[in-house]
């Protein structure tokens, strides 16, 4: 029977899943995550044990707006049809946004030629009042004041092709830690608010968190711009900041190149580092 491969466009607020990638702890339920949830639903819908792949790990607490999964299905319903059924059988914090059919050869991973995420901070909050209440599942606080000048300075040196070898947690699992950063801004998005948006070919555990951390210090004037140079070159993570909390962190956007490019990306990103 032939089967189409279905990409979907995953929106959820990750603040109660285990983040996205299936857990089943020996001896104990299955946690309650992102990709468990959707491959559930849309088993449902489509009638078939399907299995879903995902394009990012987020972690626990993280959210998303534009998260990539894809799956094969020999179902013949209308892949208009799909992303609102599959939404009717979902929680109220995950959605499917969009389904297409892709060719065969679409890789959900490899395929990936970029990914964006958001981080936001509140920041001057010194006082217990000031923190962020409606909005604290998805803004993190900082008490200090925050120089965006100096932290778009430390973030141009971000950029490019990098070691980021201090950038991400330990025991990251990651053969190479050269990773290309495509885009790294900070603006201010209202009072005492601002957004650190990355954009790169794909990060590091704990990666934008890190960099997030990283330019805040910069920001309250607690690391300098020059520093952060000096911290990719040490290739330690002591070199660089703190590690921001999940919950100010969502994946806005995974882009895609030609069906089946992924390997040949591989095998340059390979020689070049």
């Amino acid at each position: 029977m032939a089967t189409r491969r279905i990409k979907l466009t995953v929106a959820y607020d990750g603040t109660d899943f285990k983040g996205w990638q299936k857990q089943h702890p020996p001896g104990e339920p299955p946690l309650r995550t992102a990709q468990g949830v959707l491959e559930q639903a849309v088993r449902h819908v489509v009638r078939e044990e399907v299995s879903v792949h995902g394009a990012s790990r987020t972690d626990s607490g993280v959210h998303a707006l534009g998260q990539t999964a894809a799956f094969d299905t020999a179902s013949e319903i209308d892949v208009d049809r799909l992303a609102p059924a599959i939404s009717s059988r979902l929680p109220g914090d995950i959605r499917v946004t969009e389904a297409e059919v892709v060719p065969d050869a679409f890789n959900v991973i490899g395929d990936v030629e970029a990914k964006a995420y958001r981080y936001r901070v509140a920041f001057d909050r010194r006082e217990a009042h000031e923190r962020p209440l409606f909005d604290r599942r998805y803004v993190a606080w900082v008490p200090w004041q925050q120089d965006l000048d100096a932290m778009n300075a430390a973030a141009s040196h971000l950029v490019g092709r990098h070691d980021f070898a201090s950038f991400t947690r330990l025991n990251h699992g990651r053969e190479s830690t050269v990773r290309e950063v495509h885009a790294c801004d900070v603006e201010l998005t209202g009072g005492r608010e601002l957004a650190i948006t990355v954009s790169g070919e794909g990060f590091l555990w704990n990666m934008v968190r890190i960099i997030a951390g990283t330019l805040v210090e910069v920001g309250a004037g607690r690391r300098s711009v020059e520093s952060i140079e000096a911290s990719m070159s040490a290739r330690d993570r002591a070199a660089a900041g703190v590690t921001m909390p999940p919950e100010g962190l969502a994946l806005l956007w995974i882009r895609y190149g030609p069906p089946g490019c992924g390997r040949q990306r591989q095998m340059q990103r390979q020689r070049v580092s």
